[in-house]
């Protein structure tokens, strides 16, 4: 199946923790001029067009990018045959999460149902050791993790993920588990991991593999 996502533009590039965000990723470019397969798109950094006009697009085709252009071009040439998706943001690929495992590893994040007796947020050192987790617990508890972490447009995080569970969720949500930072590109052919965020820095959809995993009500 084909998914034109269309936006108000396009960051190629992630490659550091602290500018995975929209808003800091440098300086807008200028439109593409190659047409709908990512021709004259910027290499590095920069966002593709402006916020104006018609915008730009990435065309998923299963779990690839078929297409990077603008959105007129990729229109013309799949909108008869594809879905189209419209976000009021910038697509870019997504956030990098350096603290997976602290984040999943040495924090409970509670079931809603636990809301009256451990509130919303994550639990953390004396109280979590006075919870007495069980490996069904933190599988549980890694799985709500990891929706908050893609509630916020996160694509990839960094491990050791040491506890089966925890391990197991992480494979299944298929979020990208790197070593370390390293540049993340969205480009033709690649696997479509990405998100969008508005101009406030929220995160709108995030997408794995092609699928959406989260997307702002």
């Amino acid at each position: 199946m084909l998914t034109i996502h269309r936006v108000r533009a396009v960051c190629l590039v992630a490659d550091d923790p602290e500018r995975d965000g929209p808003e800091r990723d440098g300086p807008e470019g200028g439109g593409p001029e190659g047409g709908g397969r990512g021709g004259g798109l910027p290499e590095h950094g920069g966002q593709a067009g402006d916020r104006a006009g018609a915008g730009y697009a990435v065309v998923v085709e299963g779990d690839r990018f078929a297409a990077i252009g603008p959105y007129d071009a990729l229109f013309a040439e799949y909108g008869a045959r594809a879905r189209v998706r419209e976000w009021d943001g910038v697509l870019t690929p997504g956030r990098y999460e350096p603290e997976g495992a602290a984040l999943l590893e040495a924090a409970y994040h509670p079931d809603p149902r636990e809301a009256d007796a451990l509130g919303s947020e994550p639990v953390t050192g004396e109280a979590l050791a006075a919870l007495g987790m069980t490996e069904a617990r933190w599988g549980g508890s890694a799985r709500r993790g990891l929706q908050r972490l893609m509630a916020t447009g996160t694509t990839a995080l960094t491990g050791p993920f040491r506890r089966p569970a925890v391990r197991t969720a992480v494979e299944r949500s298929g979020l990208q588990e790197l070593d370390r930072c390293t540049p993340r590109a969205l480009a033709v052919g690649g696997a479509a991991h990405f998100a969008v965020f508005a101009e406030d820095g929220s995160c709108l959809a995030t997408a794995l593999h092609g699928r959406l995993v989260f997307r702002r009500r």
